[in-house]
């Protein structure tokens, strides 16, 4: 069986295309958003996955769910995913329509991990310097993790820059272990 993510891949691009087409992104990042979290509800995932429901029932039940919080456009997305029996994959749609969209925003997560907290002006020099590098808006999150020593951990997009001190430290002794 495909992996959901090959599934979600395709309805991704096209919510994104419509999205893009109608300068609509935030509405349909928040139906998104809020589609992922019903399907994973228990109580409706049991309507999901239950072959006496029918189709018809669903796609009702998830309209009238959304009622004024969704638009035509949103109804027939939901209509297509009910009908293709792929309401599983919401929230897999969900993280790569973000994705398209922080592509066609030139923005990116950022994930700081220190082993101290990080002052203002430290966040905004890291923010800063992956601007340059990256060429994007940077959305910094910092966490704080005193296992690592001194240093931080970098991680933006599928780049990870380790300068933390156990980083360092695992480095040395793999290098000297070989």
């Amino acid at each position: 069986m495909a992996e959901k993510s090959t599934i979600a891949r395709p309805y991704a691009q096209a919510v994104f295309d419509l999205a893009q087409a109608a300068g609509e992104y935030t509405q349909w990042s928040n139906l998104l958003q809020l589609a992922a979290m019903v399907v994973v509800d228990p109580t409706v995932h049991k309507y999901i996955d239950n072959p006496q429901v029918s189709k018809e029932m669903l796609a009702k039940l998830l309209i009238e769910l959304f009622d004024k919080q969704i638009s035509e456009a949103g109804k027939n997305f939901l209509l297509v995913l009910v009908d293709n029996k792929r309401l599983n994959v919401v929230p897999e749609i969900a993280v790569i329509y973000e994705q398209l969209r922080a592509e066609a925003e030139k923005r990116i997560d950022a994930e700081v991990i220190s082993a101290f907290p990080l002052s203002a002006a430290q966040q905004q020099a890291i923010s800063a310097g992956l601007k340059k590098r990256l060429g994007r808006e940077v959305n910094l999150v910092t966490k704080v993790d005193a296992a690592l020593i001194g240093g931080a951990i970098v991680r933006a997009g599928d780049m990870v820059i380790d300068g933390s001190i156990t980083g360092h430290l695992d480095k040395l002794a793999f290098a000297l272990a070989h």
